[in-house]
């Protein structure tokens, strides 16, 4: 009996010690990088699950007026991490990672319904293989005279964000981030997904990027492939838990 109990307390032991993300193979730090046309505060829902959980969780805040510009702000918060971090990038923000992910505190990527190009291309010319039904929209896409760019407010309901309550919706649209023209049509120099290892999320009813130019992206890249069935490009925010949960296992897996 005395050894039943302890066999028992030795079993709950281990279990308690691999239910959370605690354990010392895990990663502790994340980097999040928005896409264009939005901000950092839409990952609120998956920062305050993955905080919870112990990560220590960071937001950039890219400019979107270069591409340039939008990688060393990323690289700036990548150098302020004490250690190994998995880096995700929402839609444009993919391509960010991709570029600035070559920095040495970067131990995994994750891309949320995002580009991933290789060096030499550009998420512009890419979108024209497999046209997204924001690409086929005619006049979605507003351009200032200095060459910055916006979603016209009824197509960003339509497109960007069709499974957010209206409300939300409405005041995401309302308070675009301009993003430079030329974000989208600047090659790439570096492709971090090359050489560390990726997971890949699949908004299956995204409207802003072509879900099979996403699954062809993460399959070129070998990337651990999850897909949300009938999520919008909104998916960090409309399905936050599976979002958060893609990005913990890469925090777990990258160590291995």
């Amino acid at each position: 009996m005395k050894l039943n109990a302890c066999l028992m307390t030795v079993a709950v032991l281990i279990l308690a010690a691999g239910a959370g993300p605690a354990n010392a193979e895990t990663i502790r730090n994340i980097v999040l990088v928005h896409g264009a046309w939005v901000d950092g505060s839409g990952w609120r829902p998956v920062y305050e699950i993955l905080s919870k959980q112990d990560f220590n969780v960071t937001m950039v805040q890219e400019p979107e007026t270069s591409f340039a510009d939008d990688v060393t702000a990323t690289k700036r918060i990548l150098d302020l991490q004490d250690g190994p971090t998995v880096l995700v990038g929402h839609s444009y923000g993919g391509s960010i990672i991709t570029e600035a992910g070559v920095h040495p505190n970067v131990a995994a990527l994750v891309y949320v319904a995002a580009h991933a190009p290789d060096v030499g291309e550009d998420e512009g010319e890419l979108g024209k293989k497999m046209p997204s039904v924001l690409a086929k929209t005619r006049g979605a896409i507003l351009e200032t005279p200095d060459g910055f760019t916006y979603l016209k407010r009824p197509d960003f309901l339509k497109l960007f964000a069709p499974d957010l309550p209206r409300e939300q919706a409405e005041l995401m649209s309302r308070s675009q981030v301009l993003a430079a023209a030329e974000v989208f049509n600047t090659p790439l120099t570096a492709a971090a997904w090359k050489t560390k290892p990726s997971w890949g999320i699949v908004a299956g009813n995204d409207h802003i990027i072509n879900p099979d130019l996403e699954r062809w992206y993460y399959e070129r890249a070998k990337s651990h492939v999850t897909e949300v069935k009938g999520a919008s490009h909104s998916v960090y925010e409309s399905h936050p838990r599976e979002v958060a949960a893609v990005i913990a296992d890469a925090a777990r897996g990258a160590q291995k």
